[in-house]
């Protein structure tokens, strides 16, 4: 196979070049069948072939992997082309061990021929996600078919095109996630392919092509929701009477989630040869194949020193010995909470010498005797934005984040999906002052704020029972399936009470594991958003009354129908919203005690006891954490200087009517 790939000279920066962005790079495979996979990309316009070996260009075939690296949009490719011959399986093999993503291709007049399975084989063994590409979509033999991929190698194909023409009329092809027609205009036998002309479909084009487009479009539509439970519940909420209003970002979305679950290949066509569809492959390549930090490998770290710490000097020694507490240097995967051990080898045989020591039965793996237990990281309390002084260092700003993660478990990082802004979450009002004021100092990046806000919770006020129903037909399979389920609240004061999930006892036998686990992601996913603002649920209990389905539905379908159900008895039960308040001791001197007694009346704080220290009064408080906003620079203020306090989270308690519908309207503002 050969692909016109972009000139080095796109390349932005140095930086980028040297450095780029984890999320952004994509290390792939080419698996193919003997002569499909010689590979051309152009440095400064000229061509230059991956197989570089001379017994390589005199066969025509390659031999041994090669890598190149170029830069595609606003990512990095390193691509690894791979042997298509069984001679060199091996080659193969030891490419597809630290490759994260491969695309397939095929000749589309010969379909899937006997290497090809080989090497398909390999990529599953390793778990590597993969793209097909039918290439040689102008030959006149050239048969557009994907039975033979799903037949042969056992796979879902998800079609994400359709040819415009065949054989020497293959002028390109119809993306049918975007309704756009891509088209390669040769202009002469020396062009290239670079530039192709993209239109969206409309009238004008033919009947043929437009009715073939709409019913593919149907097709994957249906085939993607059935793979994926997420797709299928914002399917049957927001479209399910119109699947021409599925916006394309949503079901590209989806085609990555089924991608990375190897849950199907997408399937994409075109002619390398004059690289008509060459362009849309590397597009799909950066959407839906992952970024290195996406794929579960073992991490086998490097420890450049070992370190005893004596006072305030680090003396570096060369190995330690059981029962000892050292530092290590040089760490680049490991988060705090994580056991390191020198192999596997080595932890399954300390594993086993426990064990035989405390004459105990192997128990929970190999392993567990030597696994530390993880860091409990409670809920964060306190979120707000945070921004880069420019967007050049956005960048910069990810990897100071994901550093600081690493090390500090309750820091939690993550994007909003409507705004795309990044939302920092953290235990306290200093917790974020601080990791703000470290990312200024050890990172040298001068970052912006938003106002904080408080994490707060929902429940619900009332019992209530309802049923759902969903009926529907996605390609040949008709899903029918009922739902019968209550939800009611418990007490949820705890800062730790979680929400519950029970089956009738006749039920919970019926139901197969599958069909439970769908109920179970359909009630679960509806716990993460309340009916008030969307905050996440805590002190519910519900119960599945009854789950009755036609055969042949899909646990999709039940998962979207329990969801929906959720959501109307959610409403019907109406919602509540939870504040944390705040267990507080304040120390003050006598003479500030009624400056600070009135100070926390203003703040809804309640005195539980006040005792006397030395010459010192300590207040036992409860505060809402909404209230403590600024608390240390005002209770300086009060005192001079001479209190101090300490918090922590005691519980969370119902807003009253008056509040809860300021916060409303503040929220809807915000928005």
């Amino acid at each position: 196979m050969q692909i016109l790939l972009p000139v080095l000279d796109d390349v932005k920066s140095l930086r980028a070049l040297v450095n780029p962005d984890i999320s952004k790079i994509r290390n792939i495979g080419i698996m193919a069948h003997i002569d499909e996979n010689n590979m051309l990309f152009i440095h400064h316009g000229l061509p230059v072939f991956t197989d570089f070996m001379a017994q390589e260009r005199e066969r025509g075939i390659t031999i041994q992997s090669a890598a190149v690296t170029f830069d595609w949009k606003s990512h990095r490719i390193n691509l690894i082309d791979t042997p298509g011959h069984v001679d060199f399986t091996l080659e193969v093999e030891r490419a597809l061990r630290v490759l994260d993503g491969a695309v397939a291709v095929f000749d589309a007049s010969a379909g899937v021929e006997a290497q090809t399975l080989t090497v398909w084989r390999q990529a599953e063994k390793h778990h590597v996600p993969c793209v097909c590409f039918l290439n040689k979509m102008d030959k006149p033999a050239a048969n557009f078919s994907i039975e033979s991929i799903r037949q042969k190698l056992k796979v879902n194909p998800v079609l994400l095109q359709i040819p415009v023409g065949s054989g020497k009329g293959f002028t390109g092809v119809v993306d049918l996630l975007t309704n756009q027609r891509l088209i390669w205009k040769q202009s002469s036998m020396g062009d290239d392919g670079r530039v192709f002309e993209s239109k969206p479909l409309d009238q004008s084009d033919e009947p043929e092509l437009l009715q073939e487009a709409h019913e593919a479009r149907t097709a994957l539509i249906e085939q993607v929701a059935e793979l994926d439970d997420e797709f299928a519940e914002i399917l049957l909420t927001d479209f399910i009477d119109n699947f021409d209003a599925v916006p394309s970002t949503k079901l590209q979305d989806a085609v990555r989630r089924v991608t990375l679950a190897r849950k199907g290949v997408p399937v994409l066509c075109g002619s390398s040869l004059r690289n008509k569809g060459v362009q849309p492959l590397l597009d799909a390549i950066t959407a839906y194949l992952p970024a290195p930090n996406e794929r579960h490998h073992d991490v086998v770290e490097r420890m450049s020193r070992l370190l005893v710490p004596f006072a305030d000097q680090h003396v570096e020694i060369p190995s330690m010995t059981a029962g000892n507490i050292a530092l290590t240097v040089g760490l680049k995967q490991t988060v705090t909470g994580d056991t390191i051990v020198s192999s596997k080898a080595s932890a399954a045989a300390a594993a086993r010498r426990a064990q035989n020591d405390r004459g105990t039965e192997k128990k929970g793996g190999e392993n567990a005797g030597v696994v530390l237990s993880g860091v409990e990281v409670p809920d964060p309390v306190f979120f707000c934005t945070i921004e880069p002084p420019t967007m050049a260092k956005q960048a910069d700003l990810e990897n100071a984040l994901n550093c600081l993660q690493r090390e500090d478990p309750s820091l939690k990082v993550r994007v909003d999906p409507d705004s795309g802004q990044t939302i920092l979450c953290g235990m306290g009002e200093l917790h974020i002052e601080i990791i703000h004021d470290r990312i200024r100092r050890e990172y040298g990046i001068e970052t912006h704020l938003g106002p904080l806000q408080v994490a707060y919770r929902e429940t619900i006020l009332h019992n209530s029972s309802t049923t759902d129903m969903l009926d529907r037909t996605v390609g040949e399979r008709r899903h029918v399936v009922a739902v019968e389920l209550s939800v009611s609240p418990v007490d949820p004061s705890s800062p730790g009470a979680s929400c519950e999930l029970a089956f009738t006892e006749e039920l919970g036998m019926q139901l197969s594991k599958e069909m439970k686990d769908a109920v179970e992601n359909g009630v679960y996913s509806s716990y993460l958003q309340g009916p008030v603002l969307g905050y996440p649920l805590q002190g519910v209990s519900t119960l599945i009354q009854s789950v009755n389905m036609e055969p042949g539905t899909s646990p999709a379908m039940v998962s979207a129908c329990v969801s929906r159900c959720m959501l109307k008895a959610l409403k019907q039960a109406g919602g509540q919203i939870l504040e944390p308040v705040m267990s507080l001791e304040v120390t003050v001197g006598e003479e500030h005690l009624s400056s600070v007694l009135g100070d926390l009346a203003q703040r809804r704080g309640t005195i539980r006891d006040i005792q006397s220290r030395h010459n010192n009064k300590v207040l036992l408080a409860t505060m809402p954490l909404a209230e403590m906003m600024g608390y240390s620079t005002i209770l300086r203020t009060l005192t001079s200087g001479n209190a101090t306090f300490s918090l922590e989270l005691d519980t969370y308690e119902a807003m009253n009517p008056q509040d809860q519908n300021t916060l409303i309207k503040r929220m809807a503002g915000l928005s």
